[in-house]
């Protein structure tokens, strides 16, 4: 939660209003001090009025030395309203005459009263008048101003008979008055309140101006300013943004509608241009497409003539072998039946007919389970299981091929779901691709492990032969592409692999250097997402092999 107020509206008011606050208190404390100073002025005028009356008054009958009437009058005056006390004493602190009979018989020449005389070893004669007044709180608390003056010793006065001071003494006493300071501290007090409230009535008075000044010309217009730029950044930009004032405020709004109207025909030219322009896209994408799918057919046509050639080729040799053998055979033929020194060329004849048709027969099949479209039967499985059983089967081959086999399987090895049959060819294939590849004694490495990350089982096989050249790598998997002697396959078996592994969402890479031998690798993951559909091997084949 904030302490002060976020907007420039709360703030700019309460800034003002506390500024103003600060003024007209400065101003009420500036005005109530003047006036207490012009009030305490006038009563020490007065005081210093009323010493010297008395002086005057007083003066007929002192020097007609007649002091009984000099105190009456001094009595008369001390009673008036306002006066506490009047007292002389002389130069030795001794007090003559009081009309408070609780005074002390001497004042303190040390004191307040005195010091200002007394404070030099010769004591002055005259004062001036901010000298002969003091403020004096009164045991009670209350506050008394007393004026002193000096009653002088004037040449009349020392001239007379009955006087017995001498013409050199210059100050005979001092008469020293106390006045009531409680009406005056009464009138300060009501100006202090009066000056006070009306510096409150002042403050609140322009608090609530500034507010509706600052709120009117200042804090409407920036909320509108606001609500047509978050209009102008949510896009919104039909709407005008008129603030309704004029100044400053007034020309940013105009800027920001200039602003607003410039990006509405901008945003509507983009979307004119954008249109077109999809229009024109999709017009061509239209071309393209009919461009591509002329392209593609053409090359499928293009691909079912070269399949058509190899299958054509393949076959036609063994048949040919097959034709020209069954002629001779047919040669040797008599009414008799085969010549008895012809028997053996008959049985070799016959043999290689044998043998050519055994080709036949394996370019088909191999033929069929390039195209076969059944899907995976998929279950739990143990790798190594698998690879063992090929092994067996495979090993007769291995054997008469002079093959060394080097088989490590990792006992820790978990099931996967995958399609035995499949998983079968897929290690017979790579096995046998490996053993032909080598040379007679030969080895070749048949592991199975767990991958790092635990998801998936890798099967890999290695041989030692000559390696596959880097310029063909990249097509050993593709169909009917093959590096072997004519007659010795057609180039099925790694792109029946391939979709094999594709199909099981696997991945197959190859490792090979040229006089250092091939590494294949398999990688087959662990489980299927229950919600990856499982495409068939001929759909994985197509994805890779066609346009």
């Amino acid at each position: 939660m904030r302490a002060f107020p976020v907007s420039l509206a709360p703030r700019l008011i309460l800034a003002l209003t506390v500024l103003v606050a600060v003024i007209a208190g400065v101003f009420a404390y500036v005005s109530v001090h003047t006036q207490e100073r012009q009030l305490l002025r006038e009563m020490v005028l007065g005081a210093d009025q009323l010493s010297r009356s008395i002086t005057s008054a007083t003066w007929h009958t002192m020097m007609a030395d007649q002091p009984a009437a000099t105190y009456q009058i001094m009595e008369t005056i001390g009673e008036k309203q306002g006066i506490e006390s009047i007292r002389i004493f002389n130069k030795e602190g001794e007090v003559t005459f009081s009309t408070d009979p609780n005074a002390l018989d001497r004042v303190d020449t040390n004191a307040e009263a005195c010091y200002q005389c007394h404070a030099r070893e010769v004591p002055l004669e005259r004062l001036d008048m901010p000298d002969r007044w003091r403020i004096v709180r009164q045991p009670d608390g209350t506050r008394k101003l007393a004026m002193i003056t000096a009653i002088y010793n004037e040449p009349a006065c020392s001239a007379a008979a009955c006087h017995a001071h001498p013409a050199e003494r210059a100050v005979l006493g001092v008469l020293d008055i106390l006045l009531d300071l409680a009406p005056v501290e009464a009138n300060i007090a009501g100006i202090r309140q009066r000056a006070f409230l009306m510096a409150a009535i002042e403050i609140v008075l322009i608090g609530i101006f500034i507010g509706f000044f600052t709120r009117r010309f200042v804090g409407a217009p920036i909320k509108k300013l606001i609500r047509g730029t978050k209009e102008i950044s949510e896009m919104e930009l039909d709407s005008p943004i008129d603030i309704g004032t004029g100044g400053e405020l007034g020309e940013l709004a105009t800027s920001f509608d200039t602003m607003r109207e410039r990006l509405r025909d901008a945003l509507a030219e983009l979307r004119t241009f954008t249109h077109e322009l999809e229009e024109k896209v999709e017009e061509r994408s239209e071309q393209l497409l009919q461009a591509r799918q002329k392209l593609i057919q053409g090359d499928r046509m293009a691909s079912l003539g070269q399949l058509a050639a190899s299958v054509a080729h393949e076959i036609n040799n063994p048949i040919s072998g097959v034709l020209n053998l069954s002629a001779l055979m047919q040669r040797l033929l008599t009414e008799d039946g085969i010549p008895p020194n012809r028997v053996k060329d008959f049985e070799r004849y016959l043999t290689l007919v044998t043998d050519e048709t055994a080709r036949v027969g394996r370019i088909v099949s191999d033929l069929l389970a390039f195209s076969r479209r059944s899907k995976p039967q998929r279950g739990d499985a143990d790798l190594n299981e698998i690879v063992g059983h090929t092994i067996t089967l495979i090993s007769h081959k291995l054997e008469l091929g002079n093959v060394q086999l080097d088989l490590w399987l990792d006992k820790e090895l978990p099931q996967i779901r995958c399609d035995r049959s499949q998983m079968q060819q897929v290690v017979m294939n790579l096995v046998m691709n490996a053993a032909e590849a080598v040379s007679e004694g030969g080895q070749v490495a048949v592991r199975t492990r767990l991958s790092s990350d635990g998801e998936c089982v890798v099967l890999e096989v290695k041989d030692d032969g000559p390696g596959i050249p880097e310029n063909i790598q990249s097509r050993i998997f593709d169909p009917f592409f093959t590096t072997k002697e004519e007659g010795k396959g057609v180039g099925l078996g790694l792109a029946v692999v391939y979709g094999i592994v594709e199909a099981h969402r696997g991945t197959i890479e190859v490792k090979s250097f040229q006089g250092k031998g091939t590494t294949i690798l398999t990688r087959l993951p662990r489980q299927i997402a229950p919600e990856t559909p499982e495409p068939d091997l001929q759909e994985t084949l197509q994805q890779r092999f066609e346009p």
